[in-house]
């Protein structure tokens, strides 16, 4: 018998011998209560492997995959196009329902397959996202919490919420009030196909929810995404930021707070400040500023 075997068949026996002498030597009520905390155990374990098995990324094979800004089909460049007119039909206010319905009415197929690598998504999702923001905001006067978790916004026959773009699609199905670090529990598996295969911390930067405390709008491209979200990233730091050598605390937004993994944590937050502002900052403690959500919207910066 391998070894391996033999350890773990023992483990087990001294286990059950465990609880055989700690249930012979209790009383009842020790007895019932040992059960108890065994099948409360059992039900947490179940509940654990439930939600790790729905965090398993989906087979995305059937996919050309390919997930360099260098590549694209001519489906995913007429999507493109359609997310940043929907924006900019929102920008200078006007009729936007025929671009609304190109979009409801492309196939999941193609969103799917069109799609194919994490810089088309971010740029189409991020596009979505800006413009039905104001849409719900203006159109349809929703405010918050809901209008981030209703699934208003139709896109390839699929009803998304704001949350779905954001937590499902661009966040790779993270859960949203666990600062990143926890997946969501089993997420449709609609969102798992869609997500970007990669988080990048840059999206928080670009995103907007109508609030005084949120990035400017921008019109992100395919071509330029990268060094669109680098601009966006260094110019919304360097805004929120406050450096105070003499107490070495750095104050900076609440969203990275919020998504405090998807920045890499307390030591990610001072990389990135050292990356933004080109100095040392090793040994700084950090703060957050409070988060202004009076209303702004149409906050566009081009």
């Amino acid at each position: 018998m391998p070894t391996a075997l033999k350890y773990n068949l023992k483990y087990q026996f001294n286990l059950i011998s465990l609880l055989d002498e700690i249930l012979n030597l209790g009383s009842l009520k020790i007895k019932i209560y040992v059960l108890k905390l065994l099948v409360l155990l059992l039900a947490l374990c179940c509940f654990i492997a439930v939600w790790c098995y729905g965090a398993q990324p989906v087979n995305k094979s059937q996919m050309d995959s390919c997930n360099t800004a260098s590549m694209i089909n001519p489906m995913a460049d007429s999507m493109l196009k359609l997310s940043g007119e929907l924006l900019y039909k929102v920008k200078i206010k006007a009729d936007s329902k025929a671009v609304e319905k190109a979009l409801s009415g492309l196939t999941y197929n193609q969103l799917f397959k069109g799609l194919k690598n994490d810089a088309a998504k971010k740029t189409f999702w991020v596009n979505m996202y800006n413009a039905w923001y104001q849409i719900l905001a203006i159109r349809l006067n929703k405010t918050r919490p809901k209008i981030f978790t209703e699934q208003l916004i139709p896109v390839a026959g699929l009803s998304l919420s704001l949350d779905d773009i954001e937590h499902g699609i661009l966040r790779k199905y993270r859960w949203k009030w666990s600062m990143g670090y926890l997946p969501q529990f089993l997420p449709q598996k609609t969102i798992k196909e869609l997500a970007v295969d990669s988080i990048d911390y840059r999206i928080h930067f670009a995103l907007n929810c109508g609030a005084k405390s949120c990035p400017p709008i921008a019109f992100y491209r395919y071509d330029k995404i990268d060094q669109q979200l680098d601009m966006a990233t260094v110019s919304f730091m360097k805004g929120e930021s406050v450096i105070d050598d003499d107490k070495k605390i750095l104050t900076v937004s609440k969203i990275l707070s919020w998504f405090k993994r998807d920045f890499g944590g307390s030591n990610g937050i001072r990389a990135l400040m050292t990356k933004v502002f080109k100095r040392d900052f090793t040994g700084y403690s950090i703060q957050f500023n409070d988060y202004n959500w009076d209303k702004d919207l149409g906050n566009f910066d081009e």
